[in-house]
């Protein structure tokens, strides 16, 4: 091999050097061009848990404070707006187990301020609004009918506020001495919507979605591009009325966080708090429920099968999801409120579509064709990783209530029709399919392309997003209610053909997705179908005839490894040539040693086999040495297990491929770095068999080269 690669002379190492971590403490680009567009208007996300402390208080709450007195990239400012933060707080903010102590403040001072969740009842007897004061402990607090008018949520589940109470006692047991002096809730008053719609121009799609990504919290880089897309659904019931969402899936993947946490327009109960007059109306006094006064309720804990449920309580929802009205007696009344339903599986993704289906795990009323249909898009939240401490955002972000006002402020807009320029719905679609994939896709273009230039491409992106999700509902449907046809769902692109859309599941199990249906349709390009799964064992394993062609896999799929991917084509092989010009990062190295485990289990152990590696040196001097002492280990590993392997500089820079002396190009469009990072501990599933791992969006080719032997 020309140009080799010494791996001879290696420098030491400090082998606590990691060349992943990232330099702590610099803003991004993305987070200085955050501040210059949107100034005053966002905050270093990290900067809530440092203020927090033992507060059991929404971070919209915290982060309005931040925004207050710490809406800077200026270190000085930042640091002085967190003591000032932390000052009010610690004098402000009442815990329940200091409550009375506050209480002595208020009557010693004769007045105070708090931060406290205040709600407000009606007490017809004496004809006065009173208010409750959570954490305080203080009741009947008389509140004038005009702070009452202008904030009604008060009446409806609560609102934190900044709060002067004051108090005055008298000789009449009957009043209360407690009076409230003002309240302010803690939400924005205005902002300037074609400002956010100039500033959103200033930023191409991928920052504007990492943005997002930070405003909700989360590090960007740890997540894959269609992870985020699920993770921006969650928002689009604040940004589209009366939308129906569904998110079931394991533990621990952060699904009730956005409802409990993000904005001071949504509201998260439990799903077995649930009643017809805490949701609609109480018929006794006339009162409205959550869904007349917020703009997202969510139900955590929604799943369970044994759960007792009201059948009164669902056939309301059911009426209310579909035609937004709901019957107070004999007046009918609507509301825009989206419907949020979470919970948790306690199956995997195949045991459900083998057994039952991707309801399973919802209560027998719940498990109901005529409910179900009325959900406009299912999170599949098996997709999503369990929250960890790395994944948290310490960039900056929107100050949550900020976005929170913009979100509600578009909740007018409709832009389900933003894709007809290009493309056209297929046409057995049914009416409720497609208002599920339009309010699906209008959420989408609202959160990402407010200002309304996205591309051809980025259209077709979000309108196959939308068909997935409300096809996932409706498969699920056919499988519960026999009578039901089945929809192909896809589109035909103007000056184009059909494009067919599925969901992940159904490529990564096509078996059980389709039991009890019409084989595979022709073209099926699922794994099973197309690459035989040959054990590594199998001294002489079966000839079949080998795939050509193209195959293409979607970000978070399941099932995919080496041995199923590459190792059919590469059996038999003496010499093998791998370009790939990024095995630099542990993983990387990883990744080329678990393809070289796999080469050598599979040959003779008499025999050996050559494999020339093309890669690239890293450019940073300080990682270059770990880039050279990690593939000099794995030269020496491979060595001792028959596979000889030659190191040498790629001269192609980018492209990445693979040939046999077999008469195999296999054209590798990530080369073999097609795994998302993930946990790394020996505990991880992952870390023993590819197959647990999510994958990353790649493409990969098999050709059989002109005057191979067969």
């Amino acid at each position: 091999m020309s140009d080799n690669i010494d791996l001879s002379q290696v420098a030491a190492l400090d082998d606590t050097f990691d060349p992943e971590s990232p330099e702590a403490g610099e803003p991004s680009q993305l987070d200085r061009k955050l501040n210059e567009h949107f100034a005053g208007a966002v905050v270093r996300k990290d900067l809530v848990k440092a203020v927090k402390g033992n507060a059991i208080v929404p971070s919209y709450v915290l982060e309005y404070l931040l925004g207050q007195y710490a809406a800077s990239d200026d270190e000085a400012t930042i640091q002085a707006g967190i003591d000032k933060v932390r000052e009010i707080l610690a004098q402000h903010y009442v815990h329940r187990n200091e409550s009375e102590l506050v209480k002595s403040k208020i009557k010693e001072r004769g007045r105070y301020r708090v931060i406290d969740k205040v709600s407000v009842t009606l007490n017809e007897k004496d004809d006065v609004y009173q208010a409750t004061f959570s954490n305080l402990g203080i009741t009947n607090v008389v509140v004038d009918s005009a702070t009452v008018t202008a904030h009604q949520k008060l009446l409806v589940g609560g609102v934190w506020c900044l709060c002067d109470v004051e108090y005055f006692h008298t000789e009449d047991a009957r009043v209360s001495p407690w009076i409230l002096g003002s309240l302010k809730p803690i939400q924005m008053s205005n902002f300037d919507y074609p400002g956010y719609l100039e500033a959103r121009a200033k930023f191409t799609t991928e920052e504007w979605i990492d943005l997002l990504m930070q405003s909700i919290g989360f590090d960007p880089d740890k997540f894959g591009r269609r992870a985020k897309l699920l993770q921006l659904v969650r928002l689009i019931p604040f940004v589209e009325r009366n939308y129906n969402l569904v998110e079931l899936g394991p533990k621990g993947t952060g699904k009730s966080h956005i409802y409990s946490e993000f904005s001071p327009h949504g509201m998260l109960i439990s799903g077995g708090e649930v009643t017809v007059p805490k949701l609609f109306v109480n018929n006794a006094n006339g009162r409205l429920g959550l869904v007349g006064y917020w703009d997202v309720v969510a139900f955590d804990e929604f799943a369970g099968k044994k759960k007792r449920t009201d059948k009164a309580l669902v056939d309301i929802m059911k009426n209310y999801m579909a035609n937004k009205s709901f019957s107070r007696g004999v007046e009918t009344l609507g509301a825009e409120a989206s419907m949020v339903f979470v919970g948790n599986t306690s199956h995997t993704v195949p045991y459900m579509l083998k057994h039952s289906d991707l309801f399973d795990e919802l209560p027998e009323s719940y498990h109901d064709p005529a409910f179900l249909d009325r959900l406009h898009f299912y999170i599949p939240g098996w997709e999503i990783d369990t929250i960890r401490s790395e994944m948290f955002s310490t960039g900056y972000g929107f100050v949550v209530d900020y976005i929170a006002e913009v979100l509600k402020s578009m909740r007018n807009l409709d832009y389900s029709d933003r894709y007809q320029t290009h493309f056209t719905l297929g046409f057995d679609i049914s009416t409720r399919d497609r208002d599920g994939i339009h309010k699906t896709f209008s959420g989408l273009m609202k959160l990402l392309y407010p200002h309304e230039q996205a591309t051809r491409e980025e259209i077709e992106e979000v309108l196959r997003f939308a068909i997935e999700g409300r096809k996932r509902v409706k498969d699920q449907i056919v499988r519960i209610d026999s009578t039901m046809a089945d929809v192909n769902f896809g589109y035909d692109s103007v000056g184009g053909g059909w494009s067919a859309v599925t969901t992940l599941e159904e490529d990564e199990y096509p078996a059980h997705y389709r039991r009890g249906r019409p084989s595979a349709p022709a073209g099926d390009t699922s794994l099973a179908a197309e690459v035989p799964i040959l054990s590594a064992t199998d001294p002489e394993p079966a000839r079949t005839e080998l795939f050509q062609g193209q195959r293409d896999f979607v970000e978070n799929q399941r099932g995919v490894s080496y041995e199923t991917l590459l190792m059919p084509h590469l059996r038999g092989a003496t010499a093998i040539e791998l370009h790939d010009p990024y095995i630099r990062m542990n993983h990387q190295g990883r990744n080329l040693v678990e393809l070289l485990a796999l080469i050598a289990a599979a040959k003779d152990p008499a025999d050996e086999v050559t494999v020339n590696l093309f890669t690239v040196l890293d450019d940073d001097p300080e990682q270059q040495p770990k880039q050279l002492r990690m593939l000099q280990d794995i030269v020496q590993g491979a060595a001792q297990r028959g596979v000889k392997v030659n190191v040498a500089k790629d001269p192609g820079g980018h492209d990445r491929w693979v040939r046999t002396d077999t008469g195999w190009r296999i054209n590798l469009g990530r080369g073999l770095d097609i795994f998302q990072k993930a946990d790394s501990s020996w505990f991880d599933f992952g870390t023993s068999r590819q197959e647990f791992r999510q994958v990353r969006a790649f493409g990969i080719t098999y050709m059989r080269e002109s005057g191979a032997n067969q």
